[in-house]
């Protein structure tokens, strides 16, 4: 489970490694991609290590899917499922508006679907217009909302919780990339 490798035309998509720290960091340091995420932007190497560390035990523990995503070998984001189902993912600013997010969690939702989940959940925060209009057009359907789910530093937020059955398995093909 640990060595897993997802590829797709553009994007390769391998477990998180400790050399991962210094790539991930310019991303969740970054307030713009933090902005919806359910913690504060990191202030420190040492925060976004304990992060990667935290990932990489769950993965070994089976409590996570969850995946670096890189571009010509270049660690750009993350996607993967934590806790068995719930739909988790960022890219690096520079690498927004190319449908990259949409071809890794295409890989994700593939992959997660092949090993018979029923169902991904996601929750997201209002606000997050575009990764709510991603996720709606992948096929995921609004289940619910709730208001102050989330203390982000001073911050309650609120989210919109969305889920995607598994489709019939003749159909599981529409996501692979």
């Amino acid at each position: 489970m640990t060595d897993v490798v997802l590829e797709t035309p553009r994007l390769r998509l391998r477990r998180f490694e400790l050399a991962d720290v210094p790539a991930l960091h310019l991303a969740l340091s970054d307030p713009d991609v933090m902005r919806y995420w359910s913690n504060l932007p990191h202030e420190t190497e040492a925060q976004t290590r304990t992060f990667v560390e935290t990932t990489i035990a769950a993965v070994v523990a089976g409590d996570s899917d969850d995946f670096v995503i890189t571009q010509d070998g270049v660690v750009i984001g993350k996607a993967g499922l934590w806790q068995g189902s719930e739909i988790g993912f960022f890219l690096s600013r520079s690498h927004w508006g190319r449908g990259l997010a949409r071809e890794a969690l295409q890989a994700v939702i593939g992959r997660a679907f092949a090993r018979d989940v029923t169902a991904i959940t996601a929750d997201i925060d209002p606000r997050n217009d575009r990764s709510l209009r991603l996720l709606l057009s992948l096929g995921f359907e609004k289940t619910g909302e709730a208001q102050a789910t989330f203390r982000v530093g001073e911050v309650w937020t609120d989210s919109v919780y969305l889920a995607l059955p598994a489709p019939d398995p003749l159909a599981r093909s529409i996501y692979a990339p």
